[in-house]
């Protein structure tokens, strides 16, 4: 038996260190977060996809595949907690299996989506995220993550990686204990176009830059 998968964009249009960011559009571009919408309506084998928004004017963004869902404005609260939001979330929709991905990563495929919902529908992994390698100098606690009797290229730097937080794929229980990472993680590696997220105005002059020389073209 299938188990039933519910993908969900949550959204705020009250930013603030980007205000209006989520409808933004790039230069010679669409509106931000229409793409993550394209990627999502896209993917096979999810039964419902929603937008999860307190203020109703983002529904002229939506696709026809996509769901408008109110949440309430006390989730718009800079100090709100993500896991707040998945668990209101999952408190309206129920699910066996929740997507949940971001406006402010707009690059991220639908192939890699449909990966990671495999990962954990198979019942091997109980969770997937999106995650970029790390080829740095790292230091934790006042050490060195490597060796600096012999500096390596960094190239050879392995074995770091960093959540890139566009994505994420769990089972409900997760989300009961608090959690969108469990026990039994897939780690999902993206390039660096679709480990871009965007939180300031730095961040999207930078994504101006990769839509201008990787993006655009699949855009017109």
């Amino acid at each position: 038996m299938s188990k039933k998968i519910a993908a969900f964009i949550p959204l705020k249009l009250n930013n603030e260190r980007l205000p209006g960011k989520n409808t933004k559009a790039f230069k010679g571009g669409k509106p931000l977060l229409t793409y993550i919408l394209s990627s999502i309506s896209e993917c096979a084998g999810i039964d419902e996809r929603y937008v999860y928004c307190s203020n109703d004017s983002v529904k002229e963004y939506l696709p026809e595949n996509v769901e408008f869902l109110r949440r309430s404005e006390e989730l718009d609260k800079s100090s709100t907690m993500i896991i707040d939001v998945l668990k209101s979330f999952a408190n309206e929709v129920d699910a066996e299996i929740y997507v949940l991905a971001h406006a402010t990563a707009p690059f991220i495929k639908s192939e890699t989506i449909e990966k990671a919902i495999k990962a954990v529908a198979s019942g091997e992994y109980d969770s997937a995220f999106t995650v970029k390698p790390v080829e740095e100098f790292l230091w934790i606690d006042g050490k060195a993550c490597y060796d600096t009797g012999k500096i390596p290229r960094t190239q050879d730097i392995k074995g770091f990686y960093a959540e890139t937080t566009g994505l994420y794929v769990f089972t409900k229980q997760l989300i009961s204990d608090g959690r969108r990472i469990g026990d039994r993680p897939c780690p999902i590696e993206v390039d660096f176009t679709e480990a871009v997220d965007i939180n300031n105005p730095i961040d999207f002059d930078l994504a101006q830059v990769v839509f201008d020389r990787y993006i655009k073209k699949e855009d017109c």
